[in-house]
């Protein structure tokens, strides 16, 4: 796909012995949603529809992999299941149970947060243990303590309504569902860039549009090149003077339009305007884009832009880059449902 140049070759696969040992775990990842490539946002329900999609468990991820949290944190928040009554044998079936609790059509979940002890030496008689809990604030989750002296290793799930951030432009908000099961270390830092009061450094400098190689809906057109164009917009988020972390490679699923992935380690990144399943499990992905604010996406694809070469690959580079800043969404599920009619 192409990258800067002098920047570090992206990791390429996820790691086997992960996903041999993850493969049969998650049984019901994403129970409460349906398919991420669902056209229908016209309905009266077309915002909680668009909320379904975009945290979709039907990305393209291999069973098992989006049941992740974080070891050596312990999140804090009101229990709700009692670890000391409520044991299971893995981290897995800990978060799964989680979820299960988030079963509902609209709304929050009544468990977002999961925390295990799976360390049998280190947890003694608490091996086992698994705390479910809710946070008073999803997208600020109460932390105890961590560390490597912390035996808990704990995870976020969100309700349809929740998980919801905003990258901000001058051409429009593109609202984005994040997915802490899929990738929880990803986004863990885009929760810590919503705290900072601007982003000075983050930006879009690449816009390839779907050229005529994928159809209005992402679908790859029959003998079609697989580009260049190659279907996306790039750029970075890493806020100047904030010291940036290398993203651990986590869920790799197939990219599919809206999918919103690291390049690598990040801080690069992008948003995909089609289904490339010809890039495999190539990147690991964080968030959905709305459908309804793919168009915001596609407006910025068809800016100015002058060609270049990253590594041996045609791109073309935004002849002025579009700043960004990720936002806290300050619109409620019933205004996104509002938002929706209007238009």
């Amino acid at each position: 796909m192409g990258r800067k140049p002098n920047d570090q070759e992206p990791s390429r696969f996820a790691s086997l012995v992960l996903i041999l040992v993850t493969l049969f775990s998650c049984v019901f990842v994403y129970a409460v949603v349906s398919t991420l490539l669902n056209p229908g946002v016209n309905s009266q329900s077309s915002s909680f529809e668009s909320l379904e999609v975009a945290g979709s468990g039907d990305l393209g991820e291999k069973k098992g992999e989006c049941c992740r949290g974080i070891d050596n944190l312990e999140l804090w928040g009101p229990a709700v299941k009692w670890g000391s009554e409520f044991k299971f044998n893995s981290s897995v079936e800990c978060c799964q149970a989680c979820k299960t609790m988030c079963n509902g059509n609209d709304g929050p979940c009544l468990c977002d947060t999961w925390v295990f002890c799976g360390n049998r030496e280190a947890c003694g008689s608490r091996f086992g243990e698994c705390w479910l809990k809710k946070q008073k604030d999803p997208l600020s989750p109460d932390r105890q303590e961590a560390g490597e002296a912390v035996s808990w290793t704990s995870g976020l799930t969100f309700g349809k309504g929740e998980g919801i951030v905003g990258m901000e432009t001058e051409y429009g908000t593109i609202h984005i569902k994040l997915l802490p099961d899929c990738a929880p270390h990803s986004v863990t830092y885009i929760l810590e860039l919503l705290t900072l009061r601007h982003c000075a450094g983050c930006q879009i400098y690449r816009a390839e549009s779907r050229g005529e190689s994928w159809d209005s809906e992402g679908n790859h057109i029959k003998d079609a090149p697989f580009g260049p164009p190659f279907a996306l917009i790039q750029g970075v988020l890493e806020a100047q003077g904030t010291p940036f972390k290398k993203m651990p490679t986590e869920a790799c699923p197939t990219i599919r339009r809206g999918s919103v992935a690291w390049i690598g380690s990040g801080p690069e990144f992008f948003i995909s305007l089609a289904n490339h399943e010809e890039w495999r499990t190539s990147y690991t992905v964080f968030g959905s884009v709305l459908p309804e604010d793919m168009e915001i996406a596609e407006k910025i694809a068809q800016l100015p832009t002058r060609s270049d070469v990253w590594n041996n690959i045609n791109v073309s580079v935004l002849q002025k880059p579009v700043p960004l800043v990720m936002r806290r969404m300050k619109k409620s599920l019933g205004d996104l449902n509002a938002k929706a009619k209007s238009e």
